[in-house]
């Protein structure tokens, strides 16, 4: 399944809320040459939609019901910027955003807000995963070296000989040097078909 493009943006749901008619008045006109649905935020209200991306204006913080500052985690967040003092700005970084666009809006920057708030978003998803995936290549390279000294000390055999061996016993057995090395640290030795 192909991932959406960051630059394509019909069809997608966009999650408003923003106090200022002017400025709201703005978001829905280029939304609507987007092709981007909006439903409009009731801060107080159960969210009744799955937004690909929430635009928050920084009137409506802080967010204070659990429902409002799980939103964030759901969805890319553009935050509306009115002032800069940095009690506001310490507010707004609360909702990690994605990006940003400064009161008073002006239909120029929108589309380029939400190209980067979807592309922040890919590119923070996948350095996830690639950070997952490397604790548990770290996690499983404790359990081979466990093995290997297991190994050493049960065989009287040198590092490479002993990986060489856990490496050809995982073979035999058709199974990854980490599944065998978990048995051997389980176990206490190498299956008896390899020893």
């Amino acid at each position: 399944m192909n991932k959406p493009s960051s630059f394509s943006l019909r069809g997608r749901k966009a999650l408003v809320a923003i106090k200022d008619e002017r400025d709201l008045s703005i978001v829905r006109r280029q939304f609507e040459r987007l092709g981007i649905d909006i439903f409009a935020w009731e801060p107080d209200g159960p969210l009744e939609c799955h937004p690909d991306v929430a635009l928050i204006d920084d009137e409506f913080l802080p967010l204070t019901s659990s429902a409002q500052r799980a939103l964030p985690g759901r969805c890319p967040v553009i935050a509306l910027l009115g002032t800069e003092t940095p009690s506001r700005l310490k507010l707004v970084l609360e909702l990690d955003p994605a990006s940003f666009l400064v009161k008073p809006l002006r239909s120029a920057g929108i589309y380029a807000a939400l190209v980067m708030a979807f592309e922040r978003t890919e590119r923070t998803n996948e350095l996830k995963q690639q950070v997952v995936k490397l604790e548990e290549r770290l996690r499983s390279r404790r359990v081979v070296l466990a093995a290997v000294l297991q190994v050493m000390h049960s065989h009287s055999l040198a590092e490479p000989a002993a990986f060489a061996l856990i490496r050809r016993a995982a073979m035999e057995q058709r199974k990854t040097i980490e599944q065998m090395s978990a048995e051997i640290a389980a176990n206490g030795s190498l299956p008896r078909a390899t020893g």
